[in-house]
């Protein structure tokens, strides 16, 4: 436990007192109606799911198949690892147009168990877009959560409206609020995604988006610096001058995740700080630190203040 903030480690342990947890992505093949034309199409302009999603998820695999992967990929080095089955790649409650249909509710349920058929597969971790959860949907995930800790994981990025709009988001602020208090009051874990450094979003914009997302039921953060990925809509309107950005520094981003801190309540853990993209894939910032690093770094800041 660090005095400064709850972290991941500590968070999880209250959940699973005792036992060594792992998560395991999961690619069940889902779309985003932010891609597919139900709401937009050619998704957030920062997008690129491959960044962020382990190889033994591409292909034709199936949920038990990568599971295994996953499995035998850490269970090396931790034996009796538990897992948790993480829905990562897009949006993970997105049945189609028509959310609330018996069927389509029924179809994600069925994914979801396929993963907990695993003896070592203790929980779920679902990542999602705060527009894509119907009532029908919460309530199929509240009942799920009375036998299993399931997790929601909302992309929420920004608190600013305008800010949505430019990174061709598709969703509001009111709608991530309205879905956040929702899981919550089902009794759904809910965590917050965010950006730092969102085009037009200044430190203080960014630090009203950490106020904002605190004042909601959640029980965690997950916060990571804006990356220019290359061949993203982000890289090629950077590129043909159609939009300007200014990338923290290490040493500037370092100071905002201070003020962060201060800011977090300890009843909310902050996950991570920083995004770990393919360096391979990185236009900027180009840092060449991984996430433990730079919390390290962070850490040694907060102890010597």
């Amino acid at each position: 436990m660090n005095p400064y903030f709850k972290d991941y480690g500590e968070y999880i342990s209250e959940v699973f007192p005792g036992i060594k947890v792992q998560k395991l992505s999961v690619n069940a093949g889902f779309s985003c109606p932010n891609r597919d034309g139900t709401i937009g199409r050619g998704g957030c302009i920062y997008c690129d799911n491959t960044t962020f999603t382990p190889a033994y998820c591409f292909g034709t695999k199936t949920i038990k198949s990568q599971i295994e992967a996953g499995k035998k990929f850490f269970s090396r080095k931790y034996p009796s690892m538990k897992f948790l089955a993480y829905f990562q790649s897009f949006t993970n409650t997105f049945s189609g147009a028509n959310p609330g249909d018996e069927d389509n509710v029924a179809s994600l349920e069925r994914l979801y168990r396929d993963a907990l058929e695993d003896k070592d597969v203790i929980g779920l971790i679902i990542g999602s877009r705060p527009d894509c959860f119907s009532d029908e949907i919460v309530t199929m995930l509240s009942a799920l959560n009375r036998e299993y800790p399931v997790f929601v994981e909302l992309g929420a990025e920004t608190s600013y409206n305008e800010t949505l709009r430019i990174i061709n988001r598709g969703h509001s602020w009111e709608q991530t609020c309205d879905t956040a208090i929702r899981l919550a009051d089902a009794g759904i874990r809910v965590g917050l995604h965010l950006i730092c450094g969102l085009p037009g979003e200044t430190v203080t914009m960014i630090l009203k988006n950490i106020e904002r997302a605190c004042r909601l039921p959640i029980d965690s953060l997950k916060l990571h610096h804006l990356q220019v990925i290359e061949s993203t809509p982000l890289h090629q309107m950077i590129t043909s001058g159609d939009l300007t950005i200014e990338p923290f520094t290490m040493e500037d981003y370092l100071e905002l995740c201070v003020k962060i801190v201060d800011i977090v309540p300890r009843n909310i853990a902050i996950e991570r700080f920083l995004a770990s993209a393919p360096p391979v894939k990185v236009v900027a910032p180009k840092w060449g630190i991984k996430n433990y690093e730079f919390t390290n770094l962070l850490l040694n800041r907060l102890k010597d203040r």
